[in-house]
């Protein structure tokens, strides 16, 4: 039998805040276990959360960035449940008004419809060690927003790839928008992925499965091929699908029970007394919007259109932004966006895959393109320049100088030596003579470039070399 899958997604990720969401305790990643947090985050008794306003701007700039509507009052609930990282055994979240609603996000050729955006605070983390659990609670509280799609309306994504260009979009813009860092490996970005099966072309729709905070985009890509087989099997051979929420092992290539039937009845959602409404203005909107940085979809637009790089060129320096930002820095300095284009995609990234950073100033970098342009340098004598001063403070037309890499010989001293070269390999040059061949004067200019130390113009020795033989 076919299926039509159904597949929606609950991505979390941790606010770009110098403080937690409801206390002054640090926002910060890979402090010492417990040592950022008070009796706020903790749950203490008596103690009473004062909202973060950067928090709430951060949601807004979040929405805007997605085309949400921007609820002008919002309030917190208390989601209720009991788990070891949640000492007061609830979380502060939103449910009925959020601070964002109705967004969508193109994927492929779809605008995939999004339920809402929410502002909640993060829990600890529990970490497992031979027969022991611990407990840190420097993440208790930290901001989180919450992107809920709306699965229920179409159009709905139905592959793993559609799921993952979502969620590299949705990254890509949050980072851009200056709202999230969406460091995977940190946890600073994870993902839940609701799945259901229906008989192909029926309105209604299947039993939905949940599976839980799975970490890294391959992982989910995965995880959600996993579940739609296994949901077919069960459906071919007559059984029905349980709504539950299972666990992912990516180790194992296959997921396990957690819980079954869980509705938002089971968390008693009330309004948080100890928060007040918020109340967000024209105004404050306005203000937020005008500081938006530039977008991925209009910063492609004007690579294609404005600078003329191809769709490739376009999507590999957008992938990243820090090389974004550093190739639009360049271009301030050296507007030739297909030359500094071609250096980013081939050297910088090479230099910076597996997480590395951009470790060159844009002066130096930019000499050395405009060095290579000009046929000053060689290019291999650039690249291995580039090597010898990354990570350094070193200067580099100072180094180029130093190294004796540089073009820079007079066109006396560059006749000298060809006449030299043609003279020693004088059967050679009778051959190209007579054959005409290509390689071979490319042989008779790789002398003269060896007897020069690099420091002739290649182009222009060649041209000389075939002015003299002709």
């Amino acid at each position: 039998m076919q299926y039509d899958v159904v597949i929606g997604l609950e991505v979390h990720a941790e606010l770009k805040t110098e403080s937690k969401c409801f206390c002054s305790c640090k926002n910060e990643y890979g402090s010492s276990p417990n040592s950022n947090c008070c009796p706020v985050c903790m749950g203490l008794p008596g103690a009473l959360p004062v909202l973060n306003r950067k928090a709430v701007e951060q949601t807004i700039r979040a929405g805007l960035a997605l085309g949400f509507e921007i609820n002008r009052t919002a309030i917190f609930e208390r989601k209720n449940y009991f788990y070891p990282d949640l000492s007061k055994a609830y979380q502060i979240s939103q449910l009925e008004k959020p601070i964002c609603i109705n967004g969508h996000l193109r994927v492929f050729d779809k605008d995939i419809p999004i339920n809402r955006i929410h502002l909640e605070e993060d829990a600890g983390k529990l970490i497992h060690q031979d027969d022991v659990s611990m407990i840190d609670y420097n993440r208790c509280g930290v901001p989180l927003i919450e992107l809920v799609t709306d699965a229920l309306k179409e159009p709905h994504m139905e592959t793993a790839d559609e799921a993952i260009e979502f969620l590299t979009k949705l990254r890509q813009i949050y980072i851009y928008a200056g709202v999230a860092d969406c460091e995977i490996e940190k946890g600073q970005m994870r993902a839940d992925v609701n799945i259901s099966l229906k008989p192909k072309g029926s309105k209604e729709f299947g039993t939905k499965v949940e599976m839980k905070n799975i970490m890294g985009f391959k992982a989910i890509h995965r995880a959600i091929n996993y579940e739609i087989e296994r949901q077919k099997e069960i459906l071919d051979d007559g059984g029905e699908i349980v709504q539950e929420t299972r666990k992912w092992d990516n180790d194992k290539g296959e997921s396990f029970t957690l819980r079954t039937k869980e509705n938002s009845e089971d968390y008693r959602y009330f309004p948080d007394p100890d928060l007040l409404a918020v109340n967000i203005s024209d105004d404050e909107i306005k203000q937020i919007k005008d500081s938006m940085p530039m977008l991925p979809d209009e910063m492609k637009k004007k690579y294609l259109e404005e600078y003329g790089l191809n769709e490739y060129d376009t999507d590999v320096i957008l992938a990243d932004k820090e090389v974004s930002d550093m190739y639009r820095d360049c271009l301030k300095m050296y507007f030739q966006p297909k030359s500094v284009a071609n250096w980013f995609t081939t050297e910088i990234l090479a230099r910076i895959k597996g997480g590395g950073t951009i470790q060159i100033g844009k002066e130096n970098l930019v000499w050395i393109i405009r060095a290579v342009d000009e046929k000053k340098i060689r290019r291999n004598a650039a690249k291995d320049l580039l090597s010898y001063i990354w990570g350094t403070n070193l200067n580099a037309e100072q180094e180029a100088k130093r190294q004796g890499i540089m073009a820079d010989m007079s066109s006396d001293l560059v006749f000298e030596v060809l006449d030299k070269v043609l003279l020693e390999k004088a059967q050679v040059v009778e051959q190209y003579k007579s054959e005409q061949d290509p390689k071979i004067l490319n042989f008779l200019v790789g002398q003269v470039m060896k007897e020069t130390r690099g420091k002739a113009n290649a182009q222009e020795v060649m041209e000389k070399l075939k002015d003299k033989i002709n």
